[in-house]
């Protein structure tokens, strides 16, 4: 597979949780996914499936992370064609490994970092191509924020890591910089600096593309979820909300405009 299919692309997501059961019930209410387990597999896993294609999966959070005080969590993966070298790059940049280089029998080879700010996340060498992505549908992941304390340094280590550039920046007054990235022409997401009342430590935000952010936002709270803030537009129009499931889990929902408008 060649460095320009994988680098750098959000390849999938998953959401370590406490309760599978009021997560498979709340994301199907609220995003329309169904759940498939994972056959035959040595732990109970579960695929999120929009239509044919698996967008992530769902798991138990392992002991060792409850231990560690972890609290149910989104983990993005993020494409590479050679984990090893990229942990090792990580760690030389001040990042830390978390889960070690690990083979997953014919899905590929992963590794759960952290980055030099604390934002943990996985990398990823599928062992087949990638499916050729595109626009994300309703239902994909469609935005990828990274809420740290330095989104310089940050964007310096992931440029390095998956070779992303910076694409366009938006003052938000006394918030600072807003600065979007991506790949290829195509942008990912942002990276900002988090308010200091903001008490959660440096993480990735990830957003989830839905047709109705008001209707999604209303199931949420139905659902057993919060909403933390929004639902609110933003510069271009695009409405989003930001919420909590009902374990914990923090994740957001993404409206396009052109959505917004009909």
């Amino acid at each position: 597979m060649s460095d320009a299919e994988v680098r750098g692309r959000f390849l999938w997501y998953e959401l370590m949780t406490t309760d599978l059961e009021k997560a498979k019930a709340f994301y199907t209410a609220v995003v329309g996914w169904s759940v498939q387990k994972l056959e035959p597999s040595e732990m109970t896993y579960y695929m999120w499936n929009r239509g044919k294609e698996s967008v992530g999966g769902l798991m138990d959070l392992p002991e060792e992370a409850r231990r560690m005080g972890a609290p149910p969590n989104w983990l993005a993966y993020v494409g590479t064609p050679d984990v090893d070298k990229t942990v090792d790059q990580a760690n030389r940049l001040g990042g830390k490994t978390v889960v070690p280089p690990t083979d997953i029998p014919k899905v590929g080879r992963f590794a759960v970092l952290s980055d030099p700010q604390g934002a943990v996340f996985a990398v990823f060498t599928p062992a087949g191509s990638p499916d050729p992505g595109g626009p994300p549908a309703v239902g994909n992941f469609s935005w990828h924020e990274l809420l740290t304390t330095d989104h310089v340094a940050a964007f310096d280590f992931y440029k390095a890591l998956f070779g992303w550039e910076k694409t366009d920046s938006m003052d938000m007054g006394p918030m600072g910089i807003y600065q979007m990235y991506g790949r290829q022409g195509h942008t990912l997401g942002g990276m900002f600096n988090k308010p200091k009342e903001m008490p959660a430590p440096p993480h990735w935000l990830l957003y989830v593309r839905v047709d109705d952010v008001n209707a999604a936002a209303g199931e949420v709270k139905k659902s057993g979820g919060k909403v933390i803030n929004g639902p609110m537009e933003v510069p271009g129009g695009d409405l989003i909300v930001q919420c909590l499931d009902p374990s914990g889990a923090v994740f957001a929902l993404h409206q396009r405009k052109s959505a917004a408008a009909h």
